[in-house]
């Protein structure tokens, strides 16, 4: 049976894990990433907004077309008034949840290094027939930030094998068996040999001379 399934596998397997460890220490809150979402959409949405409640009551009362909303409260122009402003309200949430939430999944993209149409588009297309299955690949499969390089602080991209100003390993690995292990990794996962700076730093000196 060939190795060579089984290496991909591995392989797969770390980089999964890699990272799922980069996304655990972003720490991201709901408005910070809200923060995002370009302002002037928010102002955008917010008009129109108010723009179809207006719209809307004024042509509910006035009668156009014979009818008014809802019938069971003609003579009742508050309640009317009241319980379309409601629908409307709901109708544009949801509506104004799906811009947000593409306009975030474009912004997000471009911040993480990947390409910010070509995901601004799958959601779209996705979303209209399967609801927001197009946001679940996104969160699922979206790269991690970028980070700060553990030595010299400096900004590296997810991809990044080596710090570009330090040169210091971005994905050590086990001394033992060279597979790939994470920086607070205190016994290898795979092995269970024991981990220390002097011994990923070992390691990366092997890497790079190899």
């Amino acid at each position: 049976m060939p190795e060579y399934p089984n290496t991909i596998g591995d392989s797969w397997s770390q980089r999964m894990r890699l990272i799922r460890f980069r996304r655990k220490r972003e720490k991201l809150s709901f408005w910070q990433e809200f923060k995002i979402v370009p302002r002037w959409l928010m102002w955008t949405v917010f008009v129109l907004f108010l723009i179809a409640q207006v719209m809307g009551v004024l042509i509910n009362l006035s009668g156009v077309g014979g009818e008014v909303f809802p019938p069971e409260l003609i003579g009742h122009p508050a309640l009317q008034s009241l319980a379309l402003g409601g629908i409307i309200t709901l109708t544009s949430l949801a509506v104004s949840t799906w811009i947000f939430m593409i306009a975030y999944v474009n912004r997000d993209a471009k911040r993480r290094g990947m390409s910010s149409g070509l995901w601004t588009l799958l959601v779209v297309v996705l979303s209209p027939a399967y609801l927001l299955i197009g946001f679940i690949i996104y969160f699922l499969m979206r790269e991690p930030l970028p980070y700060s390089c553990p030595e010299c602080g400096a900004t590296v991209g997810p991809r990044f094998n080596y710090c570009p100003n330090c040169k210091c390993n971005l994905h050590p690995a086990c001394p033992q068996c060279k597979r790939e292990v994470v920086e607070t990794d205190k016994f290898c996962p795979y092995c269970a040999q024991e981990l220390g700076t002097k011994a990923l730093s070992e390691s990366a000196i092997e890497r790079t001379t190899t």
